[in-house]
């Protein structure tokens, strides 16, 4: 038997119009040379400087999904997740609005703007207004997040 208690937030704790902010995290070279490895995407606009200094960017950029991933762990890390999400459920509206360059800091600011009940899922989902944005504060992917929370336990 174990004693682990769940420090994520149930379904019943969240309100309309919260906010949340994440810590930062830069994004380096090591980061998109591991998730081209990963993902098999080795698009010249992510691994080669020389052919990216020629594009509208003037040099590399971070891959939107990885960019994306950083933001769902940087959520994570805040604990409200943790031991009490039943399923990410889907990704709504989401735009890559600015370029991530590598050496850029992101952080996320997570709103909550919809709650709907769902008993036969054993809690509800959570619609988050979710905005990555970079170290001027600048918006560089936006989009709402659906996640299945559990309800607090009777």
């Amino acid at each position: 038997m174990t004693n682990y208690q769940p420090r994520g937030m149930y379904f019943e704790d969240f309100a309309l119009g919260q906010r949340i902010v994440t810590a930062g995290r830069t994004i380096t070279e090591a980061d998109i040379v591991a998730f081209a490895g990963l993902s098999g995407d080795f698009n010249q606009l992510h691994t080669d400087a020389e052919f990216a200094k020629n594009t509208p960017f003037g040099q590399r950029i971070a891959h939107g999904l990885l960019v994306t991933a950083v933001a769902s762990g940087l959520a994570a890390q805040t604990g409200i997740l943790e031991g009490t999400t039943i399923a990410f459920r889907e990704i709504r509206e989401w735009k890559f609005a600015r370029p991530v360059f590598i050496g850029d800091t992101v952080h996320v600011v997570l709103e909550v703007t919809g709650l709907k009940p769902a008993p036969r899922l054993g809690g509800g989902v959570v619609d988050i207004k979710v905005s990555v944005r970079n170290q001027r504060d600048e918006t560089v992917m936006r989009g709402v997040w659906a996640v299945i929370m559990a309800s607090r336990p009777a």
